[in-house]
């Protein structure tokens, strides 16, 4: 590799060899730019949608309400669980995005104790379009890779994300 091809990450590795050259520092190269891919991405994904007037947290509530089908309905603890968030910091998310007319909550006809979370036509049709908006970003970020080395890349970090342990 040469001086030129070299990023933020080799000089870390770099400066650990000068000082530790008895330690192995391949987890070292591979975690540290997942990390700084994963906070770029996030900053960047949080400017998409912010041109919706939505965080990237909001994004989460709506878009998992749309991927979910028809009718669009969820519990809050089906959504909490999903986007692994407690419920106070769903609660938070949902009263802004109903006063935004994004999604509304309404009685559960099954269980009089819950509640159901419905997006709306207006927050329906504000997702499909920051959805788009985000894709587009990530489609950006991928364009140095061609087809076949975004399909080793998705394989790896799905066999990578197989041996993380989770909270």
């Amino acid at each position: 590799m040469t001086e030129a091809n070299k990023d933020a990450v080799d000089a870390i590795i770099d400066q650990w060899a000068a000082v530790r050259p008895d330690l192995e520092t391949a987890p070292m190269a591979v975690f540290g730019r997942i990390y700084r891919i994963a906070r770029a991405m996030g900053d960047a994904m949080e400017k998409a949608y912010a041109r919706y007037g939505i965080s990237r947290g909001e994004f989460d509530v709506v878009g998992t309400l749309r991927r979910s089908g028809a009718p669009y309905t969820l519990s809050p603890r089906q959504l909490s669980a999903t986007l692994m968030l407690t419920t106070g910091g769903m609660t938070g998310r949902l009263d802004k995005l109903e006063k935004a007319g994004l999604l509304c909550r309404k009685p559960d006809p099954h269980d009089r104790r819950g509640l159901q979370v419905t997006i709306t036509d207006r927050g329906l049709a504000l997702v499909d379009e920051a959805v788009a908006a985000g894709l587009e970003v990530q489609r950006a970020a991928l364009t140095g890779l061609g087809d076949e080395d975004v399909t080793v890349l998705t394989g790896l970090l799905r066999k990578l994300m197989s041996g993380v342990p989770t909270a």
